[in-house]
């Protein structure tokens, strides 16, 4: 055999191995504004540079849970306590790093004849289904008026729907809990109702990325690598913002202005701020969260909240 020759197929030989190498992993996303380095990471190939074979799927939250119980997915992106939910229902997961944090990316929005939040005591609000982000935010912005969701009729749909629920003034509907890149429809459209809260007001959600302990346990590498590729897709963010804007806003069906405009509202975490977030402030949240979805209903017992992280992965 001509060297020329051994020598491109030894080329392809070591090529093939390195995709053999390459570890598989599904992960569960909405489409919310703060998962979108994830699909950075995936499209501008760093994930795959880190030795990652990413399948993302988008799944509604309220069924991510299932996706990682059926083993579709081994990981996935939501908010903190989603986790004590989704622990607390029998369906084992880990977060290893935190994504971002709500700055006004999500809210509570009222129809014009509606002044305070006290006001909808009795009145009807669309919110995502129990267990979710918005069924919780919704709860935790009434408690802290003095209210709970026993106090209100909540009306059950996805953000999407909910924010297009007040932006057409469906009637029936006097309130709804949203989130960007809908939100900022309903910004668009003051005739159609105003926003009475956001996390600036009530600072609660905020999103971290985990996986099932066997996943963790069976992959540390792929574990360390999703962390690693989540870091350099946010530092990509900031050297090229707007080709970074650009295909994280194609992902959700908007122009790279579009995607910056509804980022605003949030902050991306990097590496330095996961280690302070999990140095206290975490296990403190999830307490408060827990404490709270156990009164609403949405947990029986709480979780061993000790095993809701594993910060190995951030150095």
């Amino acid at each position: 055999m001509k060297l020329p020759l051994m020598i491109a197929l030894a080329t392809l030989a070591l090529a093939a191995g390195a995709r053999a190498q390459e570890t598989k992993v599904g992960i569960g996303i909405s489409g919310w504004t703060g998962f979108a380095p994830l699909t950075l990471a995936k499209e501008a190939g760093i994930f795959k540079k880190n030795g990652l074979d990413v399948a993302i799927k988008k799944i509604p939250q309220k069924d991510r849970h299932l996706a990682i119980a059926s083993g579709d997915i081994q990981c996935a992106a939501t908010t903190v306590e989603t986790w004590v939910v989704w622990n607390a229902n029998g369906v084992a997961t880990t977060q290893i790093f935190q994504l971002d944090k709500s700055y006004g990316a999500d809210g509570l929005v009222v129809k014009p004849t509606i002044a305070k939040i006290t006001d909808l005591k009795g009145k009807t609000v669309a919110a995502d289904a129990p267990g979710t982000a918005g069924y919780f935010g919704l709860a935790w912005i009434l408690k802290k008026n003095g209210l709970s969701v026993k106090d209100v009729k909540v009306v059950n749909m996805g953000p999407q729907p909910a924010a297009n629920a007040m932006i057409a003034g469906t009637a029936g509907i006097d309130a709804a809990m949203t989130y960007e890149p809908y939100l900022g429809a309903v910004r668009a459209k003051p005739e159609a109702g105003k926003i009475i809260a956001t996390t600036l007001d009530y600072p609660m959600v905020m999103d971290t990325f985990g996986c099932t302990p066997k996943f963790l346990a069976d992959n540390p590498k792929a574990a360390k690598a999703l962390a690693d590729s989540y870091f350099e897709a946010v530092e990509m963010i900031a050297k090229d913002p707007k080709k970074s804007f650009e295909i994280m806003g194609a992902d959700v069906k908007q122009s790279g202005e579009q995607f910056e405009a509804s980022q605003k509202y949030l902050r991306w975490q990097g590496r330095e701020a996961n280690q302070k977030f999990f140095a206290g402030e975490h296990a403190a949240f999830s307490k408060e969260a827990a404490d709270l979805l156990l009164e609403v209903g949405i947990i029986k017992a709480i979780p061993d909240l000790t095993k809701l992280a594993d910060t190995r992965f951030l150095k």
